[in-house]
């Protein structure tokens, strides 16, 4: 073990353990050793302030109502920056920390990484989840001084940290790039999930509501995910192919999602497409191993092209045949497992649909594709070494050396 022992993980967007990769990243640096604490919002039903799960020392702030509007974002990342840096420095007096791990979005968080960097001798790790100006680009569609202020953010974080670990190979080179770090301070660390907790389940036909197919989506109602082109395909599909066997099942929730809503009865459809709401564990894992094919109907960006979609991971994990609009990173990831749409064309994602559903050869050739791509190379345990190499290349250079942190306050 180095000397660089304790380590401070602080996530924004989700609660922890709920955000699965961090969740992976947690517990496998502390089986590893490490002692590990986690700083994250409260939602989901994880609303402890503090609590340890599995030997991890985890801390949860409150958060804002989620905000749709610029200023509203300034208002809710404000609000946890503060939080952040109060917790952080709890943590400090009652445990230390030898390295911080923060995971963006949003690229604000190395303000308390910094400063433990500057004032406490820390190695700062950069866990670089999302490309916040391709996000900010697919929301609302302009370069304005909001945008810039993204960038900035962007090569102060890239600046502060010690080493970056990427979601995946576009990820990289954006760090190499944009955020001007060498090759070896950069790792791929993918977001497979663990294939011991995240199984397959025996099929329940109530989820086919009296169908014969079932079509599932898992994932956040948002604007850039794409769930209104999926409607228009399941429009297409219902009214002008006339296939009343199909059942369209949507998990998840988001800004989005009365909005989204709306639209489906706006279009005719509420006898055919179920809003499941926010769903985990078992019953989230019984319904997606109901469904005989999934869908990822993001489409194009310079965000979404370049983005891992954990779903595409967790629907190749569960054996199930995908639909997805041709994009980089979502071929990448899933090869022959998935069938692939011309970008942002809503009426040829809809054939696609329907040429699996006409196919039980395919789809169980793809499932299976998708299945052993997982077990061999994506899932979570071909992973944490690359996680464990990036935290010994931080630890290697002090690594049996006694360092003088100063004093905890």
């Amino acid at each position: 073990m180095t000397s660089f022992s304790k380590v401070l993980i602080i996530v924004e967007n989700l609660p922890v353990p709920f955000d699965r990769r961090v969740w992976m990243e947690a517990t496998s640096l502390q089986k590893a050793g490490y002692q590990v604490t986690t700083i994250s919002p409260k939602g989901n039903g994880f609303d402890k302030d503090y609590e340890v799960i599995e030997g991890i020392h985890i801390y949860r702030h409150p958060l804002p109502p989620e905000e749709s509007s610029v200023t509203g974002y300034i208002r809710e990342y404000s609000w946890a920056i503060n939080w952040q840096f109060r917790l952080a420095c709890q943590v400090w007096r009652e445990q230390g920390f030898d390295i911080i791990h923060i995971c963006n979005p949003p690229d604000l968080i190395f303000l308390v990484a910094g400063w433990f960097k500057l004032f406490r001798g820390v190695k700062v790790i950069f866990d670089h989840h999302d490309l916040a100006p391709e996000m900010y680009i697919a929301k609302y569609g302009r370069k304005d001084i909001f945008y810039h202020g993204l960038r900035w953010a962007e090569r102060l974080t890239y600046a502060t940290a010690d080493m970056v670990i990427s979601t995946n190979e576009s990820h990289r080179k954006v760090a190499l790039t944009r955020g001007g770090k060498k090759p070896e301070q950069v790792f791929v660390v993918r977001s497979g999930p663990d294939l011991a907790r995240f199984r397959i389940m025996p099929s329940n036909p109530s989820y086919r509501r009296g169908r014969q197919y079932l079509v599932g989506y898992m994932g956040v109602m948002g604007e850039p995910e794409g769930i209104d082109y999926l409607l228009r395909a399941v429009r297409y599909i219902v009214q002008e192919k006339k296939r009343q066997d199909i059942h369209f099942m949507l998990i998840g929730s988001g800004p989005a999602a009365e909005t989204l809503k709306a639209l489906s009865k706006e279009l005719d459809l509420t006898d055919f497409v179920e809003f499941t709401g926010f769903q985990t564990g078992e019953a989230l894992l019984e319904r997606l191993s109901s469904c005989d094919v999934c869908v990822e109907p993001s489409p194009t960006s310079a965000y979404n092209e370049n983005c891992t979609m954990n779903k595409i991971l967790e629907y190749m994990a569960l054996g199930k045949p995908i639909v997805q609009f041709d994009l980089r990173e979502g071929r990448r990831s899933a090869e022959n497992a998935s069938v692939y749409a011309t970008p942002n064309d809503e009426l040829e994602f809809a054939e696609k649909i329907l040429e699996l559903l006409n196919s039980p050869e395919l789809r169980e050739k793809m499932g299976a594709e998708g299945r052993r791509r997982m077990e061999e190379m994506l899932e979570w345990r071909h992973q944490a070494p690359k996680l464990l190499d990036a935290y010994g290349k931080v630890s290697l250079p002090l690594s049996g050396i006694s360092i003088n942190l100063g004093t905890r306050y």
